[in-house]
Formats: C-alpha cells, structure tokens, sequence
C-alpha cells in the first residue's frame, strides 16, 4: 500500500515539474528573445497578478505555445499583441493603451493621490484651527492673574 502511495505521489509530483519546465525550440536566438520579451508583456487572464512567463496556469501554457507557433509563422510582434487583444481584449496587456475605455486606469492612481492629499490637508487644518486658542477677555486675565496670585501665596 505504502508502495503504491508513494508511485501515485511521484507521478504527482512529476505532472508537476514537467509543467512548470516547459521549453520551446526556436529556429534563431531572436525569435527566443521575441518571445521572451513577448511572454513577460503579456498578462496571465487566469492569474491576473502575473505574466505569461510566469504563471502555470493551463491558459497561460496554451497562451505561450500560441506565441511560439505564431514566431515559428513569422508572425511580427505587433501581430501577436493584436491577435491577442482582439481575442482577449485590453486586459492582456501590461500597459494597455490610453483611451477613453482605459482612461480611468491611466488617470485614476492620480485622482486618487490627489483627493488623499486634499483630504489629509484638510483634516490638518482643521486640527490646528481646533487647537488654536481665541484671546482671553478682560474678565478672563483678572481671574487667570487672582488664580496665579493665590497659587503663589500658598506655595
């Protein structure tokens, strides 16, 4: 049984290691390089958080073998991206392009620093308008002058 446990494991563990290496035979150094540069471009649609290059997730492997296909095609790299955006849409790119539909992702990091500091600058003016004193009145320093008096005579 322990035998048999540890076959399953192994083989487990195997499926494993053989998806995580995965290599690619290129005619010509340049056509790695391109899909390298390619591959760490590109956005894992599964992952979200990750490149192509380095996620293992079963579409990010069909993503990459696709890229290798279209290089071996000679497909040029503006035709993978725009393959891949229109398949995909926008969302596979790292830095997707600047229009009206992507504005707020170019725009909104900065709206956001903006209002945080118009608010902190608010909050603090208004901490130091609450602690700022008004002038004591007449009647408030004589008896601020009687209170000191007295606390001197006792001491």
């Amino acid at each position: 049984m322990r035998k048999w446990l540890a076959a399953m494991l192994l083989l487990g563990f195997h499926g494993i290691a053989a998806a995580a290496i995965s290599s690619y035979q290129f005619d010509t150094a340049e056509q790695e390089a391109r899909f390298n540069q390619l591959s760490q471009e590109l956005r894992c649609l599964v992952c979200q958080n990750q490149n192509l290059a380095d996620s293992n997730a079963g579409l990010a492997l069909d993503l990459r073998r696709q890229i290798h296909e279209m290089i071996l095609a000679g497909k040029t790299d503006a035709d993978i991206v725009n393959f891949m955006t229109e398949r995909y849409g926008d969302f596979v790119l790292y830095r997707p392009p600047l229009r009206g539909s992507t504005l707020v992702l170019w725009v909104g990091p900065f709206l956001l620093l903006l209002g945080g500091a118009v608010v902190l600058t608010l909050i603090v003016r208004r901490r130091m308008a609450a602690g700022e004193e008004a002038p004591l009145s007449d009647e408030e320093r004589q008896r601020l002058e009687t209170m000191v008096r007295e606390r001197g005579e006792k001491q």
